[in-house]
């Protein structure tokens, strides 16, 4: 077992003074440690994001307005100031290789700049053809494939809002999303392909333009192949024509100049347990943000090649594609991560040279259990690891058998804000399982159950200043209130995240999981990630969902669900052996009551485990009424939960001390 804050890696004084987050404060005079730069940065956040527009050379106006007024949740930041996110990802030499397509069947396409420069400047002319304007909406369901990219960039340009869905996302769950934004175009792929098998799509294609009265047309993109028939019969009824037709004429590429709020992009929660919230980003925060984050805390620049496995269905795919903004080369990859093999994205980043390598923490240690040990990789510098807390043992493997002298960043943050609050910057050590800082900008806090913010103690995860990436507002939502609800309900004027953080004295942290599905035992709370830091290290073991029943005042079960691994066998001796490391590990209080074998853990379309639906299963709500299927990886296993029956009355910690093996 690793122990958690082993050092693993230190940055030598050649990459600190190399690193951009460093040259960034030598310009500002404010050479001194992280921390330092950390604290100047969120005691005087208008001269920190002041700096950022400046130091970046941002294209556009920044106005004579103040760069923040108002207090949160109601902040406004840079008013008279004009932007447009396309403009800022487009400049830059026009030789520069922008953007590398990789599928799971080995096709690679490239665009240089100019390339992608003239696609945008083409389906923006298509767009226009349409009637697409400033404010309207751009929806998309298609996968991490150089058509999103340029369809996004061409309706930014416009000052039209993008949305995107991947096409693994079922008829409802894209309906329930794309139909809160009324949107003027639909973007669809006849089919995708995934694991080496071809998904027809182009039905549900159809049934989802049918739910979307404002559409003027439909966009085919051939992904699987010619869509002839398809677009024949949408001709006749919903105005449809393939992605040549969009793009088949010349376009000037002119960016509209929008205020800084203007609205980018929607994103959408999970909607696993409701109608998914649509999250809207404006342009300004999020070329300040990504510029900030990308460049200080990844250490991207000209000559990086940056991948992030994820589909459009994810924040990630919208944060990779900020790469451009840094004028990093990006690479966009379609298909399964363990397609041939599950060495499928390590074999990716040696062969296309990648430099900063990010990926979800379940990838890592499903590399890890399969005992991988990529070679290679010579141009890699940096690893991110995000969508779940990245146990020690994860760490450990990085370094032990990927590479030893990269930077390993776990980053933690969400949809919400569309970047990370807390990271890694190459200036500071990488330690197991310990996050290095918070990020630049973000004043996150650890607050007890008194509101009271705390160190060395775990917490609420709390941001208590604003940042420009978070949400202008919810759509559809004019008085705001859905939005406050959202993040500002249990304390006024402060974010909290929902999710359990234990900062460090040294400034760094700990996440230990989703704080709505605590593990409370005998008044000892405890995050969800540690319990499967301890459950997973088993070889046996694939996959792993805890869930505790107890409801407010009232101590329930504590049941373990595991997903065997390859030649694995479910047995007395393996539950014994669970209970022991669970028992020794943690504590007796969090011994299980039962422990069942399941065939998959439910998890969400970008694989984060499914605990509020789980835990409502069990507590009595109807599987149909406890998560949208649509939402979901793997819908079909939630009929392996159930209601523990019969239940038992609450136990004795005492003899939950006497007896637990």
């Amino acid at each position: 077992m690793v122990e958690e804050g082993a050092l693993l890696w230190e940055p030598t004084p050649e990459i600190v003074r190399d690193a951009r987050v460093t040259r960034y404060a030598d310009r500002l005079g404010r050479s001194g440690t992280y921390d330092d730069i950390w604290q100047w940065s969120v005691d005087h956040p208008a001269d920190f994001w002041t700096s950022v527009w400046d130091y970046f050379g941002v294209v556009g106006e920044r106005g004579d307005g103040p760069v923040i007024s108002g207090t949160m949740p109601d902040v406004r930041w840079f008013t008279g100031a004009t932007i447009n996110y396309a403009a800022n990802a487009l400049r830059g030499d026009s030789d520069h290789l922008a953007v590398i397509f990789r599928d799971e069947a080995g096709n690679r396409r490239t665009y240089t700049l100019g390339h992608l420069r003239e696609e945008v400047g083409r389906v923006r002319a298509g767009l226009v053809r349409l009637g697409v304007g400033r404010g309207d909406r751009v929806a998309a369901y298609v996968p991490n494939i150089p058509e999103a990219l340029i369809a996004f960039l061409a309706t930014a340009s416009l000052g039209a809002i993008w949305s995107s869905c991947s096409p693994d996302f079922g008829a409802p769950s894209v309906i329930d999303r794309f139909t809160q934004i009324e949107p003027k175009v639909l973007i669809a792929v006849d089919g995708y392909r995934y694991g080496g098998k071809a998904f027809d799509r182009s039905g549900v294609v159809r049934e989802i333009a049918a739910k979307l009265p404002t559409l003027a047309a439909t966009v085919w993109i051939p992904h699987l192949g010619s869509v002839a028939s398809v677009v024949g019969e949408s001709r006749t009824g919903e105005g449809g024509l393939t992605w040549e037709d969009l793009s088949g004429e010349t376009g000037e590429l002119v960016f509209e100049p929008v205020p800084f709020g203007h609205p980018l992009w929607v994103l959408y929660s999970s909607g696993t347990t409701g109608l998914p919230k649509p999250i809207v980003h404006g342009h300004g925060g999020i070329v300040l943000e990504h510029l900030k984050s990308l460049s200080f805390h990844q250490d991207l620049g000209d000559g990086d090649v940056f991948f992030w496995y994820t589909t459009t269905g994810w924040m990630m795919w919208n944060y990779l594609i900020g790469g451009l903004l840094v004028g990093a080369t990006v690479v966009l990859y379609d298909g399964s991560a363990a397609h041939p093999g599950p060495d499928a994205l390590w074999r990716l980043a040696d062969e296309e040279g990648v430099t900063y390598f990010g990926t979800g923490a379940p990838y890592i240690v499903a590399s890890m259990k399969a005992g991988l040990k990529p070679t290679g990789l010579s141009r890699l510098k940096g690893i991110g690891s995000t969508g779940s807390p990245l146990p020690p043992e994860g760490f450990a493997w990085v370094y032990s058998d990927v590479k030893a002298d990269v930077q390993l960043g776990s980053f933690s943050g969400g949809t919400d804000v569309c970047t990370g609050f807390v990271g890694g910057v190459p200036s500071l050590p990488v330690r197991a399982g310990v996050i290095p800082c918070r990020c630049l900008g973000a004043m996150v806090e650890s607050f007890d159950p008194s509101g009271a913010s705390v160190i060395g103690e775990v917490g609420e995860l709390v941001v208590t200043q604003p940042m420009p990436s978070m949400p202008v507002m919810f759509w559809n939502d004019p008085s705001g209130d859905r939005y406050r609800e959202s993040y500002f309900a249990d304390y006024p004027g402060v974010w909290r995240h929902g999710d359990w953080i234990k900062l460090n004295p040294d400034g760094s942290c700990v996440i230990y999981g989703r704080s709505d599905s605590t593990l409370n035992r005998g008044g000892v709370r405890m995050g969800t990630s540690e319990f499967y830091r301890v459950v997973e290290r088993f070889e046996e073991i694939a996959d792993s969902l805890v869930i505790d029943t107890g409801r407010l005042g009232q101590e329930g079960r504590l049941l373990l669900y595991v997903t065997l691994a390859e030649g694995g066998a479910f047995s007395d001796d393996l539950v014994s052996r669970l209970k022991g490391a669970l028992r020794s590990e943690l504590s007796p209080r969090h011994v299980p009551d039962e422990i069942h074998e399941v065939p998959g853990i439910p998890r969400t379309l970008s694989g984060k485990k499914l605990e509020i639906p789980v835990r409502k299963i069990l507590l009595g709500t109807p599987v149909e009424q406890a998560a949208n299927p649509d939402a979901m990886a793997n819908p079909e296993v939630l009929r392996h939960f159930h209601p523990p029956c019969p239940p038992h009355p609450p136990r004795d910690h005492a003899q939950v001390r006497d007896q637990a093996p």
